[in-house]
């Protein structure tokens, strides 16, 4: 059995396994399910709480604790002359809710924000003065972590790294195409995130499904002996739609909010996780790729096709669920 039949054996399995686990709300990427609560303060440590973005789950049912001296319900928080300082933690954070932000806005100085992930669940509000080491750790882990989840729960960017990888197979090829990958989507999602460019999320996300069908056609030209646009030129397709993939990473950091300041820094880390959750995925299908080497597994030959109509199926249900949403039909 030839290499090449390994690797679409083993992105035939890895396929099937992402279509098992798409979800309807996949129709809605990039739409991060995320609220933001704001604390204006209107008198020395007496505050004004409302969400200004609400939750998936209903404001309702947010599980919120703050510092033990404050005293909290809202729209009312009193935390008396000490003020608002001390940890304050979501406790029922998950999938329909993965991240809020607490906007602290005081009387006088600057506004600050604070972001409670799933994987960071307790943050400490500090007083006002320039960013300690604490506070840039914290803004390490929550948005390292962030970016690992955005990538991994995003099934559509998952996707068409799969169908780059189906089209270029393994060695320097596969690295060239991935490293032009990332820096489309690096610099499109810097330039996005501070303003430069901006484009509605909704028919972004459009897009972001027509890519993927494209790609999915280039596997079907490959399979049929012809040399389509992605064959000759890997890293420049891949460049190109990692600058529209890049955007849609963006839109995730959009709502939250933060600190000019803090902005360049939040980018680098979520970049960061983004990468990490990418490379993960990469290595995940070559390991796939040796394992079916090892067991010398065989597919039907039919059985090969199958991916690629698979992916420009899903693809088009996404593109035209996204597109209906961008009419205001659903």
């Amino acid at each position: 059995m030839t290499a090449i039949r390994y690797l679409r054996l083993a992105l035939l399995a890895l396929t099937f396994a992402l279509a098992v686990l798409i979800r309807p709300s996949a129709l809605h990427a990039h739409e991060a399910a995320m609220g933001v609560l704001e604390f204006r303060e209107v008198r020395p440590g007496a505050f004004v709480g409302r969400w200004s973005i609400e939750p998936s789950i209903g404001a309702s049912r947010v599980d919120l604790r703050v510092p033990p001296h404050c005293f909290l319900r809202l729209p009312e928080m009193n935390c008396g002359q000490k003020g608002l300082i001390g940890p304050i933690t979501i406790t029922n954070l998950g999938s329909n809710m993965s991240v809020v932000l607490i906007k602290v806005i005081p009387i006088e100085g600057e506004p600050r924000s604070y972001t409670i992930s799933t994987a960071n669940p307790v943050v400490s509000v500090l007083g006002t003065g320039a960013p300690t080491l604490e506070t840039w750790i914290e803004l390490a882990k929550t948005y390292v972590n962030y970016g690992i989840d955005h990538i991994l729960l995003g099934a559509d960017h998952l996707l068409f790294v799969l169908g780059l990888i189906w089209i270029v197979g393994g060695g320097w090829r596969l690295v060239k195409t991935i490293t032009a990958f990332t820096i489309g989507h690096s610099a499109s999602l810097a330039a996005a995130a501070f303003g430069l460019i901006g484009v509605p999320e909704r028919p972004l996300n459009a897009c972001i499904a027509l890519s993927i069908a494209f790609v999915g056609v280039e596997i079907v030209k490959q399979q049929r002996g012809e040399i389509g646009l992605t064959a000759r030129y890997p890293w420049m397709v891949a460049f190109s739609f990692g600058l529209v993939h890049g955007i849609g990473f963006a839109s995730a950091l959009a709502g939250l909010g933060l600190e000019r300041r803090l902005l360049p820094a939040a980018l680098l880390f979520f970049n960061i996780g983004v990468e990490i959750g990418q490379l993960a995925f990469v290595l995940l299908v070559l390991a796939l790729i040796w394992a079916h080497r090892r067991l010398d597994a065989v597919v039907p030959r039919w059985g090969e096709a199958l991916p690629a109509y698979l992916i420009g199926s899903v693809s088009m249900f996404w593109f035209f669920g996204r597109l209906a949403r961008v009419f205001a039909v659903i």
